[in-house]
C-alpha cells in the first residue's frame, strides 16, 4: 500500500448538551454531504513505489484505451458507506469494469456506480499489516473484490514479492503461477509478472508484454534509426554502383577512342 491508508476514526460521543438528538418524526431535509479528494497522505513511500504505481497505471490505461467501459485509475479515495466520510479506503491501482471510463471524479462512491474488479497494492515492509489485514479484509469481506494482488518492488518481506488472490465462495484463495506469471480472470487472461523492483503485465494471446508509452517511444525512435541508416546505406549503396557504372563507361570511351586511332593509323609495315 502507497501512501494513503484505510479510514480508521473512530466516531466522537457528541456532546448532548451542544448537539440535542433530532427527534424521529424530524423531516428537514439532510444536507449534502461533501465527500473529501484526499487524506493529506503523500502519493508514495519512495520514488519506486510511485514509479510502480504510476506505470502500472498507464499501462493498463493504454491497453483498455479503446474500452469506454473500463475504467483504471489508482491512489484515489474510494468511498463504500454513503452519507459516512470515514468509511474510504484508497487503493494503489483499481480497475472497475463496466463504469463509463470518461466520467469527471475526484473520488469514487460505491453506491452510485459498483465496487471494484481488481486492486493491486504497492507493498512494503511499512505498511504490511495494513495491506494484508485491514485493506485486505475490507476488500474481501466488505467490498467483496474479485482479485487482489500484492507487490513488494524491494522484496522486503514478501516471497515471491508478487502474490494473488481470487475470491471463491467469500475467501480469497491464491492465485497459482502459471510459468511464473499470475494469470488475471477479471482482466481478460492478462498475467502480472515480478522483474526486479518493475511489476510488467504480459498477454498471452500476443505473447508479449504490455509496454508504456515511453517503451512505445524509445521503440520508435530505434526503428526510426534503423530505418535512417538502411537508407543512407542504400544511398551509399547507389552512389558507389553510380561511381562505377561512371568509370566502366569512361573506360569504355578510352577503348573505342583508341580503337578510332588504330583505325585511321592503318595497317602497320
Amino acid at each position: 500500500m502507497v501512501g494513503r491508508r484505510v479510514s480508521t476514526a473512530a466516531h466522537e460521543v457528541a456532546d448532548m448538551s451542544i448537539n440535542p438528538p433530532i427527534s424521529p418524526h424530524a423531516t428537514a431535509a439532510q444536507p449534502e454531504i461533501t465527500y473529501p479528494s484526499t487524506d493529506g497522505r503523500p502519493l508514495a513511500e519512495t520514488p519506486l513505489h510511485r514509479d510502480v504505481l504510476v506505470t502500472t497505471i498507464e499501462v493498463l490505461d493504454k491497453h483498455y484505451a479503446a474500452d469506454p467501459r473500463t475504467y483504471v485509475s489508482g491512489n484515489m479515495l474510494v468511498f463504500y458507506e454513503k452519507g459516512n466520510k470515514r468509511k474510504h479506503v484508497s487503493p494503489d491501482v483499481f480497475v472497475v469494469i463496466g463504469v463509463a471510463k470518461d466520467k469527471p471524479r475526484d473520488y469514487y462512491l460505491i453506491w452510485e456506480e459498483r465496487s471494484l474488479d481488481l486492486v493491486i497494492e504497492i507493498t512494503s515492509k511499512s505498511t504490511r499489516n495494513e495491506d494484508e489485514s485491514k485493506k485486505l479484509n475490507l476488500y474481501r469481506d466488505v467490498l467483496r473484490v474479485p482479485e487482489m494482488f500484492l507487490f513488494d518492488p524491494r522484496g522486503e518481506y514478501l516471497d515471491p514479492r508478487l502474490k494473488g488472490y481470487r475470491l471463491r465462495e467469500g475467501r480469497y484463495e491464491p492465485i497459482a503461477a502459471v510459468a511464473g506469471k499470475l494469470p488475471s480472470e477479471v482482466l481478460g487472461g492478462l498475467q502480472f509478472e515480478a522483474d526486479g523492483p518493475d511489476l510488467r503485465l504480459y498477454d498471452p494471446a500476443t505473447k508479449r508484454r504490455l509496454t508504456t508509452q515511453k517503451e512505445d517511444t524509445a521503440a520508435a525512435e530505434m526503428i526510426a534509426v534503423a530505418e535512417r541508416r538502411k537508407a543512407e546505406a542504400e544511398r551509399q549503396r547507389a552512389d558507389t554502383e553510380h561511381q562505377r557504372a561512371d568509370e566502366r563507361q569512361r573506360e569504355i570511351e578510352r577503348l573505342r577512342h583508341e580503337i578510332e586511332l588504330l583505325k585511321r593509323a592503318g595497317p602497320t609495315v
